[in-house]
């Protein structure tokens, strides 16, 4: 990693643990450090117990073989920020013996940011085996790794279920693929990911989906099931133009407004223009989608019809999906920011694109895993700041009378 991009991963640490612990002192700072530290080892310790043991904690193995767990023991270890007092898992037969804190093992300072590396990067089974042999000198399978991280899993369950805001005035959705491994075979896999702006501007990943294609029907149901997890109203819906996916949405919420991405309409549309127009193409576009007014916008599309009409494959483009462009001029400039474009979730996953561009992935809870931990880390992120300009957007919503009474119930 450069310079610049460890310097701006320790500013962001540092902004977030600043943001949620307020410390006043050092003392207060590395008090905060070790809230840290001290939950991932022994969430990384209880990983390598069922490893050794061979089965998870309350599985009906526990009670058929001899050796089980036999509650923990308190060990306090040295730290960069001072001493941690963490609990070790024991056996009745006592042969677990630690590998990632030994027994006799005490100072962990030199590992710390490894470890955090691990658990928010979502690094691969291969990446993390190796960090740990580079750490301590010794190896330990791809199984082992598994079983470790493994211990995301029930937060990933909780977070995949839990309840949702009761109102999102933008949703934005978007799928992306990736490959899962299965046995001898590969597969593409569309990891559906919506991403929603609270009524208070709070960004929000609601959840991910994974199927073999992206289907309307797999999207009414993910509707269906973000509707049973507590949302009533969502104001407006971005999306990219799958076939149905419009019908399907207003099905489960007959109110949201939906609202078709400019960027996609001109990813599809210069399928028709040679490379060599494409930079005067988009630059007339966006006189069209990006006018002051509606008036101004139908008259830069009569003009751009006209100047591209040797395109005609390009232009019906946009005739056909041209209610989508003068919907934008029913809501303010700062409204018609925000939802003209669906580039939020496709940042989401360009984020995840990071962790999983290095190969296929052995099974669905692999790739869950890794997507989990860099949600977490985007979240993270997020905490505490708002969508830019959004008391602008508020007050824009308030004046428009089709949404007022809806933006004031979810205030209240």
């Amino acid at each position: 990693m450069s310079k610049s991009k460890r310097e701006e991963k320790s500013a962001e640490l540092a902004k977030q643990i600043l943001e949620n612990y307020q410390p006043e002192n050092v003392e207060d700072m590395q008090n905060a450090l070790k809230d840290i530290f001290g939950p991932m080892f022994e969430s990384m310790l209880k990983g390598e117990m069922n490893h050794h043991l061979g089965y998870e904690s309350n599985d009906k193995a526990e009670k058929t073989t001899e050796n089980r767990r036999n509650g923990y023991g308190k060990k306090t270890i040295k730290t960069s920020s001072g001493e941690v007092d963490i609990k070790v898992p024991r056996d009745r037969d006592g042969s677990y013996n630690p590998e990632l804190i030994p027994k006799r093992k005490k100072d962990v300072s030199a590992i710390e940011n490894k470890v955090i590396s691990m658990y928010a990067r979502g690094m691969s089974q291969r990446d993390i085996s190796s960090t740990i042999e580079d750490i301590y000198g010794f190896s330990v399978s791809h199984e082992m790794v598994s079983d470790i991280t493994d211990q995301v899993l029930p937060d990933l369950e909780e977070w995949q279920d839990r309840p949702l805001s009761n109102c999102y005035a933008f949703v934005f959705v978007d799928c992306m693929y990736t490959t899962i491994r299965n046995q001898y075979e590969t597969r593409k896999y569309a990891v559906y990911t919506i991403l929603g702006y609270t009524i208070e501007g709070e960004k929000e990943i609601l959840g991910l989906w994974l199927n073999e294609t992206e289907s309307k029907h797999k999207w009414m149901q993910i509707f269906d099931e973000i509707k049973a997890r507590g949302v009533e109203d969502i104001f407006f819906l971005s999306i990219d133009g799958v076939s149905g996916l419009e019908e399907g949405a207003r099905a489960i919420f007959p109110e949201v407004i939906v609202q078709r991405c400019m960027v996609h309409l001109i990813r599809n549309s210069i399928r028709y223009v040679p490379s060599k127009d494409y930079k005067a193409f988009t630059k007339a576009l966006r006189k069209v989608y990006g006018a002051p007014s509606l008036k101004a916008c139908l008259s830069a599309f009569e003009s751009f019809k006209q100047q591209w009409a040797a395109y005609q494959g390009a232009i019906d483009v946009w005739t056909r999906n041209f209610s989508h462009v003068e919907q934008l001029y029913d809501y303010g400039s700062a409204i018609r920011k925000v939802m003209y474009t669906t580039n939020a979730v496709e940042s989401v996953h360009s984020s995840f694109r990071k962790v999983t561009k290095k190969g296929a992935f052995p099974n669905e809870n692999a790739l869950l895993k890794v997507l989990f931990l860099r949600i977490r880390e985007l979240e993270s992120k997020w905490e505490g700041g708002h969508i830019q300009n959004w008391a602008m957007v508020m007050n824009q919503l308030l004046l428009h009378d089709e949404l007022k009474d809806r933006v004031l119930k979810y205030l209240e």
